[in-house]
């Protein structure tokens, strides 16, 4: 009878195994298949269909060769200015200058006049922020929503390299010193990177919060560097070196978590999650020109230029690239706005709607 129960015993075991095992087969089997990313057109527009439109309406800004203007996510071209030189818009404003300006007016998107910055130089629109580049490139201030001036930095080196946030500023000079500020100005770091055989900053970004900088920096041994304020110094919490060197001012800039921060390479983009400290590297074909992410900040949209190819990459979990798209152009730009995706193309203007299916 003991032998007859051992083997009961284990016949049971082994039915309970080959149970358990069926369920979980059953429960993986009736998992959703994973979704694959679909961009859908949903309307192109010319920019030069300019239907006007009201203060109230939710805007876009765009910038297509010597064309700027708004639009709406519904396709109306609300706002179109031709320049004869050179211009620069963002969300909140607008201006176009000369070569020799001494002055600019500036306007909201809806064209009416917002105030006149009187000061020499190229200006320069980041969101609500407003910079002025003065004669000779190693200078520059901060100008209030009226245009009056409220911070001045000079220096003896030209600029190369510039970036703002809502916490702060970060520009990067051609002798390899990177200089951060608060909101009103005041310096909170300023150093050098070091580690190659020639310094100088080839691109710069600060985070949301003004305590993290990043630059691409040097050449013959080029890095990629991440620094904190760390009382009155900074402190260097990442760093890798680049393969390949670019000669190109490069684009960096932080998520809107301030945990990823990406950068632009010689080849491709470099995307560092500071949370691990971990780095990864997506190859695309040419320059990068423009980051978007959508509104939860899952998907990354890359916008990169190789001659008159354009390319736009969408990439999630901040290093698996989901999806590519490439056509020919003489100018471009993507905006993402929610779960829309709106691409530039020397006249026109297209949305796509982003969703997985």
């Amino acid at each position: 009878m003991k032998k007859y129960d051992i083997f009961n015993k284990a016949m049971r075991n082994r039915i309970l195994g080959v149970a358990a095992f069926c369920l979980l087969y059953i429960a993986l089997a009736l998992r959703p298949l994973s979704t694959e990313l679909h961009l859908t057109p949903e309307w192109t527009e010319g920019i030069t269909r300019v239907q006007g439109g009201t203060s109230a309406q939710e805007t876009i800004p765009f910038k297509l060769g010597q064309n700027m203007g708004f639009f709406t996510p519904e396709g109306k071209i609300t706002n179109l200015v031709t320049y004869p030189f050179k211009a620069s818009i963002s969300d909140s404003y607008y201006t176009s200058y000369s070569a020799n300006n001494s002055s600019a007016d500036f306007f909201l998107p809806s064209g009416e006049k917002a105030g006149t910055i009187k000061e020499s130089g190229f200006p320069f629109f980041d969101e609500d922020r407003i910079y002025v580049f003065l004669p000779g490139g190693s200078s520059f201030v901060q100008c209030s929503s009226s245009g009056a001036r409220q911070w001045l930095y000079e220096s003896y080196c030209p600029v190369t390299a510039f970036s703002s946030s809502s916490g702060g500023t970060v520009a990067g000079f051609a002798d390899g010193t990177l200089v951060s500020f608060t909101t009103d100005g005041n310096v909170d770091q300023k150093f050098q990177p070091g580690g190659s055989n020639f310094s100088v900053i080839l691109g710069a970004g600060i985070s949301k919060s003004g305590d993290t900088v990043a630059c691409v920096c040097g050449q013959d041994q080029q890095r990629f560097v991440v620094a904190q304020k760390s009382g009155e110094h900074s402190k260097i919490i990442f760093h890798e070196y680049l393969e390949k060197a670019s000669v190109k001012q490069e684009l960096v800039k932080f998520n809107s978590r301030d945990n990823i921060v990406y950068y632009g390479y010689e080849g491709g983009l470099g995307v560092v999650d500071l949370e691990k400290m971990q780095s990864y590297k997506l190859p695309l074909n040419g320059h990068v020109v423009q980051i978007q992410e959508n509104e939860e900040g899952s998907l990354a949209f890359i916008l990169s230029r190789y001659g008159k190819k354009y390319t736009i990459t969408v990439i999630e979990k901040f290093n698996q690239s989901v999806a590519s798209f490439s056509y020919n152009a003489n100018y471009s730009f993507i905006q993402v706005r929610g779960n829309s995706l709106f691409v530039g193309r020397n006249d026109k203007i297209s949305k796509l709607s982003v969703s997985r299916k």
